[in-house]
């Protein structure tokens, strides 16, 4: 057999030979630094043989892309310091079943069936195993078993999750074990890939939290206890990682969603179904104010739908056989199934379709802020950022194809303009495209119109100018569309707006206008979303600022404190004058003194504290601290109320102190 190396040429190999034997046929010296290899593009190891012409490429602990095998053997050796830390309390080591154990981004975990539920304070002793296993510079080993001596193996050993494994595979997919350390170390059922030994992985890793984890993502299924941990191959990475996770726990939207107020989820109403509390129900009135003022001005429309609607209407979009799973059970009422709505584009095409239309209508721009429904995986949810209840920022544009370059860029516009107001400079245009073999199953099949939308699409980010990179395989079932990836400040990544081209419904639903022609001809339609849905826009934001808003979105916006009882009805008297500016102010009239009254409203986030007094009460003004510039003294009432009043209406980013 041969292979191809990087540079093109051909090298000659025996039949069935491994990642090692590429390597020690290439030289001795890159036969001993050698990790593991890419093959045709994806990570292998040098356990693994080698298929025939395949195109290679030998890693070393040069090669960034090796950090993915060290943190796939970090799992097993997690899984081994877990196993001798539960047996040297006096526990069975078949008493601790394995689940799996991948890599994820930034690291690993591994999902066990314990005698006991481990605690954060079994974490440092299992860390020191880890590093014992990894100064041992135990070998692993890969052999491929048959698949009946495998299930034997785990039916003997009373593991029902290794054998539920076994048994889903293929029957022609090769069934392999890797082992460290001999028989007297660690065995696992796993495909790979892994360095060679133990002792070649980094010392900069942290076992970070513990977590319960259903076994295959199904709330029906066992409860596991998932460990969790990070790798790299540089201390200095690490060390930006943790605080990373320090600054995510203090950042952390359901923590201060709890501590500002702002939402709730509760197990009588049901999970990923948030209750907004009063405060929060500011934030996503003023996110909805945002969005309808910047609409208006480019030309949208509102309308409104129903909740619920007969199945053919899914039927009819297309929806129901690539999405049914992720929508809420039918209702059946009158022999009839209905479905609460899991989006709105289907009504909005009802919309667009109530009247004829004419070219001088188009482009058609409506819009809507009504709530879906989606079954998403109990897994899956968190917080505000996957929900079950969501309130889109909706919105679909019909237009002809000569209109649809302007459209979709001013589509991309409207991104950039929100992303300028709240200060987001760290995002992804990511272009996502069908994959061919994908065409009558996970997208419509018209493969010509594929090929035409995406290459409309590319013309017109390339004639904007956005800088954007292309994802294959990734597109919506009725076609290409661009997703926002959004970083926060605390590393994690979200899709935060998309924009998507829909070549194949509007004709599904007979939509039409007429064209200057007098013919009848079938509009495109975009699909936007540039404020996400207002649960994770909400979730990013009070992550992005960690809850300290800016004036325009604080949901109290001035706390006012009498430093006395006497002072109260002045302290009414500033917070009336304030909400006839429009701003949001209470009084905190309790029996706390004032430095408690104080440090409460700091504990909310409140952007401004108005204090009075006595000389306040006589002159008609406030002293005030603030988190948003240096505090005054003596401020005349109309004059602080204004200065607010003004940053609110411009939705500064920043407020320019008072002069």
């Amino acid at each position: 057999m041969h292979v191809l190396l990087p540079d093109g040429k051909q090298l000659d190999l025996p039949e069935h030979a491994t990642g090692a034997d590429v390597a020690a046929a290439i030289g001795p010296g890159l036969a001993k630094a050698a990790l593991g290899l890419r093959v045709d593009g994806r990570l292998s190891d040098l356990q693994t043989p080698v298929p025939a012409g395949a195109s290679v490429q030998v890693l070393t602990g040069r090669d960034p892309d090796v950090i993915g095998l060290m943190r796939h053997t970090l799992a097993h050796v997690l899984a081994q310091a877990v196993r001798e830390h539960l047996v040297a309390e006096g526990h069975g080591a078949q008493s601790v079943r394995l689940g799996i154990g991948p890599v994820i981004e930034h690291g690993f975990y591994y999902d066990f069936d314990l005698p006991r539920n481990l605690t954060p304070e079994d974490l440092p002793a299992i860390e020191e195993r880890m590093r014992a296993i990894i100064a041992a510079d135990l070998e692993l080993r890969r052999s491929e078993v048959p698949r009946s001596q495998a299930l034997a193996r785990y039916v003997e050993l009373g593991d029902p999750y290794k054998v539920e494994l076994i048994e889903d595979l293929p029957a022609d997919v090769t069934i392999s074990f890797y082992e460290q350390g001999g028989e007297a170390g660690f065995t696992d059922l796993c495909r790979g890939p892994h360095v060679p030994r133990t002792g070649v992985l980094p010392p900069h890793f942290r076992l970070t939290s513990l977590a319960g984890a259903y076994w295959r993502g199904d709330e029906r299924r066992p409860m596991l206890q998932r460990v969790y941990g990070v790798a790299f191959r540089e201390a200095e990475a690490l060390e930006k990682h943790l605080w990373q996770l320090e600054e995510a726990k203090r950042r952390d939207h359901r923590k201060l969603g709890a501590e500002l107020d702002i939402f709730v989820l509760d197990e009588d109403i049901g999970p990923g179904l948030p209750l907004w509390l009063p405060r929060g129900t500011v934030i996503v009135e003023e996110l909805e104010r945002l969005a309808h003022e910047v609409e208006r001005r480019a030309g949208y429309q509102h309308v409104r739908s129903p909740h619920v609607t007969k199945e053919q209407l899914f039927i009819k979009s297309g929806h129901l056989p690539y999405y049914e799973q992720s929508m809420f059970p039918a209702m059946v009422i009158d022999d009839q199934r209905y479905f609460i709505k899991p989006m709105n584009c289907p009504f909005h095409h009802k919309i667009y379709a109530a009247r004829p239309r004419s070219y001088r209508d188009l482009p058609v721009r409506l819009a809507e802020y009504g709530t879906c429904y989606r079954y998403e995986d109990h897994g899956a949810l968190m917080g505000l950022m996957r929900v079950r209840s969501m309130q889109m920022n909706d919105a679909h544009i019909y237009c002809s194809e000569a209109q649809f370059e302007a459209e979709f860029l001013g589509v991309i516009e409207l991104y950039l303009e929100y992303f300028r107001l709240f200060g987001i400079d760290d995002y992804v245009m990511r272009f996502s495209k069908h994959a061919p073999e994908g065409l009558g199953k996970k997208y419509v099949d018209e493969p010509e119109l594929w090929l035409r939308t995406e290459t409309m699409v590319r013309n017109a980010l390339e004639s904007g100018g956005v800088t954007f990179v292309e994802a294959e395989d990734e597109a919506a079932f009725y076609g290409p569309k661009i997703d926002v990836q959004v970083t926060s400040a605390i590393g994690r990544e979200f899709t935060l707006a998309t924009n998507q081209v829909d070549f194949a419904i509007p004709a599904r639903f007979d939509l039409t206008y007429v064209d200057e022609d007098g013919q009848r001809k079938t509009p495109l339609c975009l699909h936007r979303a540039p404020l996400s849905t207002h649960e994770r826009m909400i979730g990013f934001l009070i992550e992005h600022y960690a809850g300290d808003f800016p004036l325009w979105l604080a949901p109290e916006q001035v706390r006012v404190v009498p430093i006395a009882d006497r002072h109260v009805p002045y302290a009414e008297q500033v917070a009336a004058r304030l909400g006839a500016a429009g701003l949001r102010a209470e009084v905190d009239a309790g029996n706390d003194r004032m430095n408690a009254k104080v440090r409460a409203a700091e504990l909310k986030k409140v952007p401004y504290i108005a204090i009075v007094g006595d000389k306040e009460s006589e002159a008609a003004t406030v002293s005030f601290r603030s988190r948003k510039e240096p505090q005054r003294q003596g401020v005349h009432l109309d004059a602080f109320a204004a200065h607010l009043a003004a940053h609110a209406r411009a939705r500064a980013g920043a407020v320019t102190p008072l002069g």
